[in-house]
């Protein structure tokens, strides 16, 4: 495909100056730059064809050698004028929209407002606590460092006596103009005062105690209400008990976070509370009742004769209270049957008596299933 006059692609004559080459090529750079026209793959093409334009015609020598040879004096196809341009968008030397006007205009304009107010930061507490203790609630005190608005200079920091005084440097408006000389002539932008960080004002005589920041590190001391059933990693938020704000602005939040720690007896299902309890096998066949222990108070518990093990039973009100509305869970007890591992000969007797009755074979002097039948086999 054949490329256009460079010329002719600016809207130029060839005795065009320098200055109206770089006046065409402002107006045409943001006529067709792609953050202008977005999904328009016509106006990408064009505003490249602009860039190789400009890069050649800018450039003296490159210009001379346009003129006398045309696209024949070989410029890299146009692709080396514009290294930062891809389909994918911009890099390199243009980012974007904020950049090109940054690199040639030195900014929008520059209108930048100086630091305001500030939120202080948020903090995290791990609060650990027993299970009992989120059965009941309660008060828990903790101790917290964060940083405080000085006491002496109220934030200011400025010492007793004395505030901040307007910057002289930028007159108080936080802000500096700076002059660039670009390609397409002299602009103005402005920037955060170096003297006073952009925020306006100058400390000449620093607060003693907080040394200037305005605030100090300090151990805050703070009573934290649990409420009943609360559950691991569960989030309290204190308001306004995090980190002193900056410039006047509101102190950040206190979020604690519980954890639980595991208990001996009790495993914890929401507002469901899980144990478990051994019973022997006489307990587990003609039945028994038992008391069994809980948060609050002990509760009965009535195991039915034939109770096998594994069997799980509920104990109505007898969990974790409910954290959103009235009540509490429910205690689950999983019945373990304990066999003994040692029988004195009374036991034994008895046991074997059972199991005579009952048709059960016991004991490592009978006979297996596979040895009868080879018995049988052999007319033993």
């Amino acid at each position: 495909m054949s490329k256009r006059d460079y010329y002719e692609v600016l809207g130029l004559d060839r005795g065009a100056s320098v200055e109206e080459i770089k006046k065409a090529y402002r107006r045409l750079a943001r006529q067709y730059h792609p953050d202008f026209n977005k999904d328009d793959t016509e106006t990408e093409k064009k505003f490249t064809e602009v860039k190789e334009a400009y890069d050649i015609l800018s450039n003296p020598q490159k210009r001379d050698q346009y003129d006398r040879f045309g696209h024949q004096a070989g410029f890299n196809g146009g692709s080396g004028g514009f290294d930062g341009f891809s389909s994918g968008g911009f890099s390199g030397g243009f980012g974007g929209i904020d950049d090109i006007f940054e690199q040639f205009f030195g900014g929008m304009g520059g209108r930048r407002r100086r630091p305001g107010p500030e939120q202080g930061n948020h903090l995290r507490y791990d609060l650990e606590i027993t299970l009992e203790e989120a059965y009941t609630g309660g008060d828990k005190n903790i101790k917290i460092p964060r940083t405080e608005t000085c006491s002496e200079c109220k934030g200011t920091r400025a010492k007793a006596g004395t505030s901040p005084e307007t910057c002289s440097a930028c007159g108080g408006t936080g802000q500096q103009q700076v002059t660039r000389n670009t390609p397409f002539g002299r602009f103005m932008s402005s920037q955060p005062c170096v003297a006073c960080r952009g925020e306006g004002k100058v400390v000449k005589e620093p607060c003693p105690t907080c040394s200037g920041q305005g605030r100090v590190v300090r151990e805050r001391k703070l009573d934290i209400k649990i409420p009943p059933g609360i559950d691991d990693g569960h989030k309290l938020r204190v308001s306004g008990e995090g980190e002193a704000g900056l410039r006047g602005g509101p102190p950040g939040d206190l979020y604690i976070v519980i954890r639980i720690k595991p208990h001996k007896q009790f495993k914890r299902k929401g507002s469901d509370l899980l144990m478990d309890i051994p019973i022997s096998i006489s307990q587990a066949a003609l039945g028994i009742e038992i008391e069994v222990p809980t948060l609050d108070e002990a509760a009965s518990l009535r195991v039915p004769e034939g109770t096998q093990h594994g069997t799980t039973f509920r104990l109505r009100g007898h969990g974790m209270p409910h954290l959103q509305r009235s009540g509490k869970g429910d205690l689950r007890v999983t019945v373990r049957v304990v066999v003994p591992k040692k029988l004195n000969q009374k036991q034994k007797e008895l046991l074997a008596e059972l199991a005579e009755i009952s048709g059960e074979e016991v004991g490592l002097e009978h006979k297996g299933f596979l040895n009868k039948v080879k018995d049988a086999i052999s007319g033993a």
